[in-house]
């Protein structure tokens, strides 16, 4: 099982850093290359660009939450759900991760 992840192409998981203007104020955010490439399969099928996506996704957890701690890390586990959901496969059977 190993072999198909350790064989995937290096640019995969390359890390590419990108900047952002969330709130007036620029931030900067390092993902792999796999998951800016899902990022903008979201943004597209929202009819959005990749930073307005995020803008918005980091608006809503602010007014969820009060803060958003971790932005790397919520945009991979939100790219880790819309895959899960795309599949019809709810990740580890979690009910947040189930489609609605």
């Amino acid at each position: 099982m190993c072999h198909m992840f350790a064989h995937q192409p290096q640019e995969n998981y390359q890390s590419v850093t990108r900047s952002i203007r969330i709130g007036g104020h620029i931030t900067s955010v390092r993902l792999e290359n796999t998951f800016w490439t899902i990022l903008e399969e979201i943004a597209a099928s929202e009819g959005s660009s990749v930073a307005k996506f995020i803008t918005t996704l980091h608006d809503e957890v602010l007014d969820c939450r009060g803060e958003v701690q971790n932005l790397a890390s919520l945009l991979r586990c939100s790219c880790l759900i819309y895959i899960s959901r795309k599949a019809g496969q709810p990740i580890g059977g979690h009910p947040l991760m189930a489609a609605e």
